[in-house]
């Protein structure tokens, strides 16, 4: 179980890589705004560790111009000197076990007594192990009163071995319930969104089945390329990038069974409950139900291998082996340098039965949950068109986040998930099973693309939705992509 809340005690906030482009985007704009909306700890500080020799004046300086700089809402220089005193920094390296002896000097002086940590890894995983057997060999994760709590940012791992021995390292030093495994997209509302419009609303559960959906698409497109990432994104490829985390995650929201309660061991044993079900792929599967692509122009850019085989671009048909969901198959798909930045989740229910009336054929209903950019939900059903005797019409109903709570009420995702960290509620986060249970399901197609290079590597144009190859999945089983049918009904 979590440590019960202490609000009596100091929280320190230790972030390392606090120098890092992370901190500055995303991190310090989502604590800062939490300050200002009184959500952090009563008595906190933050203390930066990174490579850069800052002085404590030099960090606050640098982090006020990212503030101004990427921050999503406005503030005042009042506001923000108010904050700036909570701010300390100290340099080092991230294996000298010297460097982590000073810190701990630090943090005693600056903390006078005990005190709840908060650990943020703002670092490529590669450093976890060595940062964290040095928070244990200097006794900085010992719990006594004071609980201590530490943030992993993804990715978790680039294959199941690799994640099942980064679990086992982490595991040497920290209980897993100390562990707080982050994936930005969890926080974000309209993700959070979805267990409320399953279990919050009785006139969908009874009818989310294999008996009523005929299918799920799940999209998570973007429509920029590469962004400084070419290095990096050259080694790891879209399966890696977003499938194992990303669209498995919003997988496992759509498809799992009802908690008995939201806490965090419930919810998270269900997503591994859907996650085991999952029917795996064998090679010929992999070739029959997998897209892998890349964009014209990727091994002409800065820093990628010219003869790079790297996808920017996949497509997954995936079937739940569950009493819900046996038969039903979900498509997922996500690519770089597409048409539009789109996220979304379509239902798209079952015809009627029967075709009772004399009319042209209608349209399946469906529900489509928008995660971006126009956060919202909408609903098609058919209508007679008035004044009629065989016109029929798709009609829709919407709801749009923007438009009911107004256009600054979606807080950005990694500040809900701090404030679940430092309150001790780990339903957002994953956990070891849920990601070495993941890694498992698409580790087999990784072995498959990059063993034996089927399916073959296919090519799109920049600004496309992607290869032909991606709509032919769905045309195999005659069915077709339906996000632009989608992007319709948003636009109406």
């Amino acid at each position: 179980m979590n440590n019960p809340p202490n609000n009596s005690l100091l929280t320190t906030i230790i972030i390392f890589g606090a120098s890092g482009d992370l901190t500055q985007r995303k991190l310090m704009p989502s604590l800062f705004n939490l300050f200002r909306k009184r959500r952090t700890p009563k008595n906190f500080q933050i203390v930066g560790f990174g490579g850069t020799a800052f002085t404590d004046e030099q960090f606050r300086e640098h982090l006020q111009k990212g503030m101004k700089d990427h921050a999503s809402y406005t503030f005042t220089d009042e506001e923000w000197n108010i904050f700036a005193p909570n701010l300390h920094y100290i340099s080092g390296k991230y294996t000298e076990a010297g460097d982590f002896k000073r810190l701990a000097e630090m943090l005693t002086n600056l903390e006078n007594g005990e005190a709840n940590r908060l650990f943020y890894m703002a670092l490529p995983p590669t450093l976890f192990p060595a940062i964290i057997d040095n928070l244990g060999s200097s006794g900085q994760l010992h719990e006594n009163g004071a609980w201590r709590r530490v943030v992993l940012e993804k990715p978790f791992g680039t294959d199941l071995a690799s994640a099942v021995t980064l679990n086992k390292q982490v595991h040497k030093a920290l209980n897993e319930n100390q562990i707080y495994r982050i994936d930005h997209y969890l926080g974000k509302e309209t993700v959070q969104n979805i267990l409320f419009t399953r279990f919050a609303n009785t006139i969908f559960e009874p009818i989310w089945n294999r008996t009523y959906i005929d299918h799920v698409q799940i999209t998570v497109a973007e429509k920029v390329g590469l962004e400084h990432r070419a290095g990096f994104y050259d080694s790891v490829g879209v399966l890696r990038d977003m499938f194992q985390n990303h669209l498995l995650q919003l997988l496992t929201l759509v498809a799992m069974e009802p908690p008995a309660s939201f806490s965090a061991g419930h919810l998270r044993n269900e997503k591994v409950k859907v996650l085991s079900a999952v029917q795996p792929m064998t090679p010929e599967q992999v070739s029959a139900n997998t897209v892998r692509g890349q964009y014209k122009g990727y091994r002409s850019e800065d820093q990628v291998n010219s003869n790079s085989t790297t996808p920017t671009y996949a497509a997954l048909r995936l079937f739940i082996n569950n009493w819900r969901w046996k038969g039903v198959p979900f498509y997922l798909r996500s690519g770089k340098n597409l048409a539009e930045k789109q996220s979304q989740i379509i239902i798209q229910f079952k015809e009627p039965p029967l075709a009772m009336f004399p009319m042209q054929t209608m349209k399946p209903n469906m529900l489509v949950l928008y995660l971006q950019p126009d956060e919202g939900l909408h609903v098609r059903f058919e209508a007679k068109a008035p004044d009629t005797v065989s016109e029929t019409r798709s009609v829709d109903m919407e709801f749009h986040y923007a438009e009911a709570f107004g256009q600054t009420a979606i807080p950005e995702s990694y500040e809900r998930l701090l404030l679940d960290a430092l309150q001790g509620d780990a339903s957002l986060f994953t956990r070891a099973d849920e990601v070495e249970t993941a890694w498992s399901l698409i580790d087999p197609i990784l072995q498959t693309w990059e063993t034996h290079q089927t399916p073959p590597l296919a090519v799109y144009k920049t600004g496309s939705w992607g290869p032909p190859e991606g709509y032919d999945l769905l045309a195999r089983d005659g069915r077709r992509w339906l996000n632009e049918e989608a992007s319709m009904m948003l636009e109406k």
